[in-house]
Order: structure tokens, then sequence, then C-alpha cells
């Protein structure tokens, strides 16, 4: 009888880079990751640029990643507009949308908030505003409070997106993590069921405890945007590893045991 492949997950920015920086030991840690019988696959909440643009940071800071690797929460915003015939509003960062080529924009239905510190004007959000009591849909590419900087931690779009929600009544459609049809479509090409995953990321509440809910088995690493005692404010256990590479032995170590 075969033994299943499992698969794991992994976040990009705090997790295994910051801004153009590796997080020490990550690349090694990843090309160890890969001697092993597992499927690899890279989910990330980044709204600032394209996955093209993302995937070109990636290697250039040295890591060997194939392009369809990536799942990206502009993915998801992507087939959620697809999906839906929906005239998008963006507010994403000018990086980011390549991403969202071909869709008309004339007559917005909805509103697509991403981090896009240049975008997130009065007038830019009075507008999204407007849109909104007019029936506007609310599509929040993700909702994270905030994200890790090479000078400090810095706002994400969640509090953009929870003072349109505020302000106008309507709830928010959340794409990315924690969402459960995000980390569900990111597992769809293998042959594999939450049980047999991994994630290993930053954030306790969009990484970690998304994926648990799934039983998804988890690592939250004390990089990126981990603030001591993050994993006691949320109701799933996890196990904590200084970083990325502690938590690829640590999975190494779970598969021999199989």
């Amino acid at each position: 009888m075969s033994r299943k492949k499992k698969t794991v997950l992994i976040d990009l920015s705090g997790t295994i880079h910051i801004e153009n920086d590796e997080v020490p030991g990550s690349i090694d840690a990843l090309k160890m990751l890969r001697t092993c019988t597992v499927n690899v696959r890279f989910v990330t909440n980044t709204t600032k640029e394209s996955k093209q643009i993302l995937f070109e940071r990636l290697t250039k800071i040295g890591f060997e990643i194939d392009f369809d690797e990536i799942f990206s929460s502009l993915t998801a915003a992507v087939n959620r507009i697809k999906k839906s015939n929906l005239r998008p509003y963006l507010l994403v960062d000018d990086k980011a949308i390549a991403d969202f080529e071909g869709f008309p924009v004339a007559d917005p239905n909805c509103v697509v908030v991403g981090l896009a510190p240049e975008k997130l004007s009065f007038e830019c959000m009075n507008k999204a505003f407007d849109l909104l009591i007019n029936g506007a849909q609310l599509i929040a590419i993700h909702k994270a409070k905030y994200y890790k900087r090479t000078d400090g931690l810095a706002l994400g779009p969640g509090p953009f997106v929870t003072a349109l929600e505020y302000a106008s009544g309507v709830s928010a459609h959340i794409v990315g993590k924690p969402s459960s049809d995000f980390f569900l479509s990111a597992i769809k090409d293998y042959d594999c069921q939450p049980a047999d995953c991994y994630m290993i990321g930053d954030d306790v509440w969009g990484d970690i405890e998304g994926a648990a809910s799934l039983g998804m088995m988890t690592f939250v690493v004390k990089t990126g945007k981990y603030l001591d005692g993050d994993e006691f404010k949320i109701q799933s256990k996890t196990r904590v590893v200084d970083r990325f590479s502690d938590a690829v032995a640590e999975i190494i170590k779970d598969i021999s045991l199989f």
C-alpha cells in the first residue's frame, strides 16, 4: 500500500523572506524539504505586487521556486470576480494591477481592497463607500491587521476594510487567508486532504487559525509579524518554532515516522 504524499503550505512574507531579504536559513531549508516526498505550495496574502513580480523577487533572493507553486490571494480575488462576472473598482497597488487585466471597470459593481498605501486616500475610500451604499459588493483580498517591513510593523488592509464595512453596513467577502476556500483551493491540485497538510506561517490568525480549523498541522514561526504570546491568542493549538528552517526539520522528522 503506497503512502499518501504530504503537502506543505508555506507563507512567504515574514516566513521565508522580509521584503528583499531571506529569513536566515530559509533557502537551504527549502532545498532540504524538497528532498522529501512532499508537495510544496507557497500561499500568500501579498497584494502589493503581481504574482510575476513576486516570483521575480523570490528568485532574485535565491529561492528555487516554480511560478505555478505560488497561490496568492490575488489569484483568489481574480477567480471570485470572474466567477461572478463583476466589474471591479480596484483599491490595489499599481504593481498588482497586472493580475486584474481584462476585467471591465466601467460602472463598477464591486470594490476590491488590497494593501495599497497610495490608493487608500480619503477620496478613494469615499468613492468606495458610495459604491457600497448603492449596492456594490465588498471583496477583501485579505483582512490582515498589520504586516512586517524591514523598518517594523505597518498597517495592513484589514483596518481599511473594517472602516468600509462599518460605514456602509456591507460585510466583506474575504478571499485570502484565513478563508477556508482559500486553503482548499490551494491544495485542490494535489491528491490530499487537509489532514495530510502542514502549514508554516508567521500570522496566527491568517496562517495558523485558518489552516488548523480545517485539520491541517501547523507551525508558527517567530519571524515576520509574530509577537510574543501570539500562539495564546487563538483557539487552535500550534507548534511554535524560531524560524522556517526549524519547522522544516520538524516536518522531516514527522514524515520519517510514517
